[in-house]
């Protein structure tokens, strides 16, 4: 494993065996996060990030779930994959955090606010409960919380849900881990609300020297906050790269359409261009490429071979047949990414 890495993830293949057949969730993803990145894993609902996501914290049941091949390399030479649960349990919340998508079914409602980020503490910083109070008024505190004194003693009910996602900041850092995930953490929140979470977990990541992954299908929070991007369609890797290469150099269809479906300042009254179609059945998979049906620039190749990942640079790759020396040249629709600018 490179010393620069904290995770590797290598091949991941994940599927769910059900009454009626076996879904191919994660169909052999790969990608690393070095220590203090902040990396964005971004596509449609049902493309296999959140399983990801859920994957490296094995938090998905087995059954039905089952891990058919690869490896997650976590912080040298830890194989997350091959842990029994007894000792996931000690790398969950201390070595590995997560903020999950909706903060009011994720927080336990018969427990105070200040048990619920004590808990982690008590567990695996061996405090007692004084400690452990007083650890709880300091994340509260961090994650700007006014009145954490006696906002220590409510319940999730009587937060708003702004306040209830900064909740699950402090009880996902509270144990100083080395990497979190944020699985969708502001799709709950108006835009306002959004800004501020968005700037605490910034804030946060330099301050606790953490690696975050963020899961989501926002750009506007992938452009703000990541400094690399995983683009996934139908539980595969369709394109990697820095934020700069994947907004402004993307080479796959899949991530321009995603990029002209989002809202622009400098498009004053332009329609959006949605993607059409709906991604493939992972009950049964295509043959070739997995988004081959709704590529306006598909090959007959396309529709019978998996394309193999080309490398750009040495942070941008991508799997798709338009970048094979044979094939045509197609020029990037320029709504994908607009002009480049200082970031």
């Amino acid at each position: 494993m490179n010393k620069e890495n904290l995770l590797e993830v290598k091949d991941l293949k994940v599927s769910f065996n059900t009454y009626v057949g076996e879904v191919q969730a994660v169909r052999g993803v790969s990608f690393n996060l070095k220590k203090g990145e902040v990396l964005a894993i971004v596509g449609e609902s049902g493309c296999g990030k959140s399983v990801t996501a859920q994957t490296l914290m094995r938090l998905i049941p087995t059954p039905p779930s089952v891990i058919k091949s690869g490896s997650i390399l976590f912080d040298g030479d830890i194989d997350i994959t091959k842990l029994s649960d007894k000792q996931m349990e000690k790398i969950r919340g201390s070595e590995i955090g997560m903020i999950f998508q909706d903060p009011m079914t994720s927080l336990n409602p018969t427990m105070t606010v200040g048990n619920q980020i004590g808990e982690g503490l008590i567990k695996h910083h061996n405090m007692n409960k004084a400690q452990a109070k007083e650890k709880a008024i300091e994340m509260l505190k961090l994650v700007g919380i006014s009145n954490p004194e006696g906002r220590l003693d409510q319940y999730p009910h009587e937060f708003s849900g702004g306040m209830r996602q900064r909740v699950m900041i402090a009880i996902a850092l509270a144990c100083t881990p080395k990497l979190l995930i944020a699985d969708e953490p502001t799709t709950a929140l108006d835009v306002t609300i959004q800004a501020q979470i968005i700037e605490l977990m910034k804030k946060l990541s330099k301050q606790t020297e953490s690696s975050i992954i963020v899961i989501t299908h926002d750009l506007g929070v992938v452009a703000d906050m990541a400094e690399r991007v995983v683009v996934m369609y139908a539980g595969k890797v369709v394109e990697q790269g820095t934020v700069d290469e994947i907004f402004y150099d993307s080479v796959h269809p899949y991530t321009w359409g995603l990029l002209r479906s989002v809202p622009r300042l400098d498009h004053d009254g332009k329609d959006l261009v949605p993607i059409p179609g709906t991604p493939p059945d992972l009950f049964a998979p295509p043959k070739g490429c997995a988004f081959a049906a709704r590529c306006p620039y598909a090959m007959q190749v396309c529709l019978e071979i998996d394309p193999e990942t080309t490398s750009l640079t040495e942070t941008h790759r991508a799997a798709c047949w338009l970048l094979h020396p044979d094939a045509p040249k197609v020029e990037r629709p320029i709504e994908a990414g607009g002009h480049r600018h200082d970031r």
